[in-house]
């Protein structure tokens, strides 16, 4: 298996990086209808002295851009001349998906992501998971995976991880987000099957979906600056604390308010932003305004995700809630006193008291 313990080069199926070198590939994964290379751009920096490797990879869902520049950024931009390790920099998973601007693979509206670990024998999907997974993921000690919200919706920057397994649990601190929603995640996906493989891996949700948000951007990269921190990829930085953290059991203490009507949505907080129990939270109403709903708060808590198409069926999610204890609330209200408004909410410091 490759990576860069000791002085090891990082070897794929089709070449080498030996220590000191970087390369910039096009790897391919699958053909088109025509019988062409559909091929990923990888980067690897495989540094001077030993360490750990470690992989980035962003638009596993072809419309999901913001992680997209963090990589490229990480890979392209920034010094490396002091690297402990190796970086595995993938930006572009789905490259079928992000050619047409499409979440899932249009080769049978396919999810990338639930076809790991992939198969040499199986589906489309499951091929080029395949090819990705054994090559540029496996070999790696931990990893990176850059996600929005879907179109339509947008997150507050966020960690998703399986708190439960300590490796993991580490590299989800690191990263230095306020919110961690704990879950092994579901089965096929990019983190939950590279970390049962023994690569622990942690997915970030930031932003929406079809567009660079440069404040978000600017946060993934001082998620991954503090990680490689950690690790001591990068010895010169910091690891970063965020000045408060929630851990949220996804099973037990998350909550999705769903529309109860059909109808057109006002929501009446941003992501990032405190609400209380009851506050309303957004106003469903039909196309004459005579009838409105109003959704409220079932519990004090933050706006993890909201609602950014106006538009609803019965059933529809509005928001992901995450409820916040009274410690952890005033924690955050010193914080955002203290530095203004978030930049990844863009909502204004709640009040001090209620």
């Amino acid at each position: 298996m490759a990576g860069s313990d000791a002085d090891d080069a990082f070897t794929y199926n089709g070449g080498i990086v030996e220590p000191g070198e970087t390369q910039n590939i096009r790897y391919g994964i699958s053909e088109t209808y025509l019988g062409d290379p559909v091929r990923i751009p990888v980067t690897i920096v495989n540094g001077a002295e030993p360490g750990p490797t470690v992989f980035l990879s962003a638009a596993a869902h072809g419309d999901e851009l913001n992680g997209i520049e963090v990589v490229r950024e990480v890979a392209q931009e920034w010094n490396h001349d002091e690297l402990c390790g190796t970086l595995v920099c993938l930006p572009v998973l789905n490259v079928p998906g992000f050619l047409a601007q499409e979440r899932y693979l249009p080769i049978y509206d396919r999810d990338l992501n639930r076809s790991f670990p992939g198969r040499v024998d199986s589906t489309s999907a499951k091929r080029m998971a395949h090819q990705i997974f054994r090559n540029f993921l496996a070999p790696c000690d931990i990893g990176l995976d850059f996600h929005t919200s879907t179109r339509g919706r947008t997150n507050m920057l966020h960690v998703r991880a399986d708190m439960d397994d300590p490796d993991v649990a580490r590299l989800a601190r690191a990263f230095g987000s306020n919110v961690i929603i704990s879950s092994q995640g579901p089965s096929g996906t990019l983190r939950r099957e590279t970390s049962e493989y023994g690569v622990p891996t942690i997915t970030i949700e930031m932003g929406e979906a079809h567009r660079f948000q440069r404040q978000f951007i600017d946060r993934g990269l001082e998620g991954v600056a503090s990680v490689l921190a950690e690790y001591g990829v990068h010895r010169t930085d910091a690891v970063r604390w965020p000045g408060w953290r929630t851990v949220i059991d996804d099973e037990k203490e998350k909550t999705w308010l769903r529309a109860d009507a059909g109808g057109l949505v006002e929501m009446h907080h941003d992501r990032g932003s405190l609400v209380y129990e009851g506050d309303t939270v957004c106003t469903i109403t039909n196309p004459f305004k005579t009838d409105s709903e109003r959704v409220e708060a079932p519990f004090t808590g933050l706006l993890v995700g909201v609602l950014e198409n106006p538009v609803v069926y019965p059933g529809n999610p509005l928001c992901h809630m995450v409820e916040l204890a009274a410690d952890t609330r005033r924690a955050l209200k010193r914080e955002r006193a203290r530095t203004g408004p978030e930049d990844d909410g863009d909502v204004p410091p709640p009040p001090e008291s209620r």
